[in-house]
Order: C-alpha cells, then sequence, then structure tokens
C-alpha cells in the first residue's frame, strides 16, 4: 500500500467490484475514455484480470484502488512500463475518479501516489499520461503536478463515434525530485 494524508493505493480485491462499477458504470465518469460504461459483469471480470496481473513477474502494470483516508474506494490510479525497448525506463499513468468525490483534490493525491511509485520505488525516468483535449480536469490535475504538456497525438484513440486525439503531458525524474517527490 502506499499511502498519504490524502489518498491511499491499494491491490484490488474480488470486494470492490460495486466500489468500481460506481467509477467505471458511470456515463459521466467515462465520457472522456475510451470504453462505454461497463456493467457489473465486466466490472467483475476486470478485477479479476487485474488480480493476475498483479502476480506478475515482472510486474509490468499496476492498477490500484485508489481510496479515501477512511479507506472508502473513489478512484482506479494505473501506471504501465512501457515495454517497448527494454531501457526506457518510462511508464504511462491514467486515473478515474468517483464523479461526486470530483473537485476535492483526490486526482491529483492520487495521480502523486502513481508518481510516488513511479520514480521512488520503480525508479523510472519518465511518466507521461494521455487526456481526451476536453478534459479539461485532467489537464489541471496534471499541470498542478508538473507535468508538462507535450502535444497532441493525433487519431490516437478509437471512440464511440470515431477516432479521438489524445493531449499528452509527462514529467521526468529529476523534475520529480527538484520540487514534487
Amino acid at each position: 500500500m502506499i499511502t498519504s494524508p490524502r489518498a491511499n493505493l491499494r491491490e484490488f480485491t474480488s470486494t470492490d467490484v460495486d466500489a468500481l462499477l460506481a467509477i467505471y458504470g458511470d456515463p459521466t465518469v467515462v465520457e472522456h475514455m475510451s470504453f462505454e460504461p461497463r456493467t457489473r459483469e465486466q466490472v467483475r471480470a476486470t478485477i479479476d484480470s487485474l488480480m493476475t496481473l498483479a502476480q506478475a513477474e515482472p510486474r509490468l502494470e499496476y492498477s490500484l484502488a485508489g481510496t479515501d483516508p477512511d479507506g472508502e474506494l473513489v478512484a482506479f490510479a494505473r501506471l504501465a512500463i512501457d515495454v517497448g525497448h527494454p531501457l526506457q525506463s518510462s511508464g504511462q499513468i491514467g486515473f478515474a475518479l468517483r464523479a461526486d468525490r470530483w473537485g476535492q483534490g483526490l486526482g491529483a493525491a492520487v495521480v502523486t501516489l502513481l508518481l510516488r511509485l513511479a520514480f521512488d520505488e520503480l525508479g523510472l525516468y519518465r511518466v507521461w499520461g494521455a487526456r481526451s483535449p476536453a478534459n479539461e480536469p485532467s489537464a489541471r490535475v496534471m499541470s498542478k503536478l508538473r507535468m508538462v504538456e507535450e502535444g497532441r497525438i493525433r487519431g490516437h484513440i478509437r471512440v464511440r463515434d470515431g477516432w479521438r486525439d489524445s493531449i499528452v503531458h509527462s514529467i521526468l525524474a529529476p523534475e520529480w525530485t527538484s520540487g514534487l517527490g
């Protein structure tokens, strides 16, 4: 478990289905994602898959339950190690927060914990995230954490009504250690 005063990250368990459904089943939350709202059965299958991936050696994906200080699951947090080239030392983050917890600083707290995992525990050099151009709240979270907006990937993600661009943000290890970590 990775902890802070505002949020915690832990492994998913089979009892998290309903809590994750409140995130992935909400059309408002998934509006900027590449999938439609998920059903309870789809969420259960997702959690089963995540629990299997958590046992992989070497571990290349950290999909974690983000909780508030009381232990209530309020976010999905993911760090995937880039494996295209063994010397890249980079990873991609993603996050989704339950809609009733938006605007409370929990998104930034969860992303901060992902960055701690990436830089302080795994020793990565670069972390990046991609967002929908229309997802201004995610842009604010990443900018707040000094993730630099690098640019636009055109036609990056297939969504329900066609192709969508993505805006990429990143932060490097020296930037993390110079003021955020």
